[in-house]
């Protein structure tokens, strides 16, 4: 089913819009909140969690793409379960990790995350990942949006898992400068 008629669907307040829902992103959601959580039946309940959050925000909200909002809503539902249940110890760490290799990107390191949720974050980041060639994008996307390791980039995109960590410093490096030539400071 095509997202409009999905969304139509939790317009008009029916319940078939959690089913096909599930049916279309539940596999992206549980990569999302499994990778953060390191659990399946955490991960489970997060997606759950997000299908009623999903529910009772269309409406009012009309999304222009229905698989960003559930992944969203599903990563944000995760990093909070994550911090309230400390899964560093269940999921392998690899949210602590990413959060701490991040903070070398902004002057305050208190709450990383928080400070990537602001708007103004988000409108630079984007505007720097469209200068990133495709490939160094799907890294530093896979890294720092879905909590790919570095084995897991590297085995999706057939590279050493050393050019991952080098592209990823990079990376880093280079937001880091962009963010200061916004005038960003955090």
């Amino acid at each position: 089913m095509e997202d409009a008629q999905i969304i139509k669907l939790f317009s008009e307040r029916d319940e078939l819009a959690l089913k096909e829902t599930r049916l279309k992103y539940g596999g992206y959601c549980m990569i999302i909140a499994r990778n953060i959580l390191g659990s399946e039946e955490d991960a489970e309940e997060c997606i759950n969690d997000a299908l009623i959050r999903l529910w009772n925000a269309i409406p009012p909200h009309n999304p222009k793409s229905l698989q960003a909002m559930i992944g969203k809503i599903t990563r944000n539902i995760a990093l909070n379960r994550y911090d309230s249940s400390n899964a560093k110890k269940r999921g392998g760490g690899q949210t602590e990790l990413v959060l701490n290799e991040l903070t070398e990107c902004f002057a305050s390191t208190d709450n990383t995350r928080n400070i990537a949720d602001s708007l103004d974050i988000q409108k630079a980041i984007s505007r720097f990942l469209k200068s990133l060639k495709t490939q160094n994008r799907i890294i530093f996307m896979q890294r720092y949006w879905y909590l790919c390791s570095v084995k897991e980039i590297s085995q999706n995109l057939s590279v050493s898992e050393s050019k991952v960590k080098m592209t990823l410093m990079r990376i880093r490096g280079r937001l880091k400068e962009f963010l200061e030539k916004e005038g960003i400071d955090i």
